[in-house]
């Protein structure tokens, strides 16, 4: 009741306002997103490959289902187990990955990781998962930046889980180039080597649980997998917020 009363209180004298369509928040919001930004976020529905979590086009969907690999996948399976995504990359989601990540609005990371909490619980097999392990940025790159996305990410889906968030277990020993111009080979080569264990300890033996914001081709967080796995880590999936089609 408290937290209500206070919200109230600081409405009236702070009018909020949605950091992307910048309209007041209203009813059916989900702070600081509005309840229209906050619905428009585009859930990803199965079916999906059962490895990478590439969503399957629709005129493949009627042949193919839940548990299938995706063409990709077949020819050559990733690093990690399996990975999910709770929405589609694009439009709002979009939006809202660029305003916290380029913005600075970091409380956008607040319904981002709701999100990935509530969708990713039926997708993730979460009584299994030991440990959370957000992809680490370098720190020249979090420095700039003031903070790492990831690391908020999975802090918000450890207080909703239980789970333990570990923002030490990997570091980005080399920067690395911008992913954004590069295509699926020059992205591998691109972050071959930059991630080192520091706490192989945690991991060891146990089901761990990347968190990133964007999975597009697979390529850092298979290399982040690779690292834990050679550390002893006994299944690595991966979890993100968009997946890009």
């Amino acid at each position: 009741m408290w937290q209500e009363w206070a919200t109230t209180a600081l409405d009236l004298f702070f009018p909020p306002f949605c950091p992307l369509c910048h309209l007041r928040l209203g009813e059916r919001r989900r702070d600081p997103l509005c309840g229209s930004c906050w619905e428009g976020l585009e859930r990803l529905l199965p079916p999906y490959c059962e490895s990478c979590g590439r969503p399957f086009p629709r005129f493949e969907r009627g042949g193919s289902r839940e548990g299938s690999p995706c063409e990709a996948c077949r020819r050559s399976r990733p690093r990690f187990t399996y990975a999910r995504a709770a929405t589609l990359y694009g439009g709002r989601v979009r939006e809202a990955l660029h305003v916290l990540k380029f913005g600075g609005k970091t409380a956008v990371a607040q319904p981002l990781g709701d999100l990935l909490a509530e969708v990713g619980s039926s997708m993730v097999p979460v009584n299994d998962v030991h440990c959370l392990v957000p992809v680490p940025l370098h720190p020249s790159r979090e420095a700039e930046r003031g903070f790492n996305q990831s690391v908020l990410l999975a802090r918000r889906v450890s207080r909703r889980w239980g789970v333990p968030a570990e923002a030490k277990v990997l570091r980005r020993q080399r920067a690395t180039r911008p992913q954004t111009d590069l295509d699926a080979a020059e992205r591998r080569a691109n972050v071959k080597g930059a991630f080192e264990l520091r706490r192989s300890h945690v991991v060891e033996g146990r089901h761990v649980l990347l968190v990133d914001d964007v999975l597009t081709t697979g390529a850092t967080a298979g290399e982040c997998a690779r690292v834990l796995l050679n550390g002893g880590a006994a299944t690595v999936g991966v979890l993100t917020v968009a997946r890009v089609p």
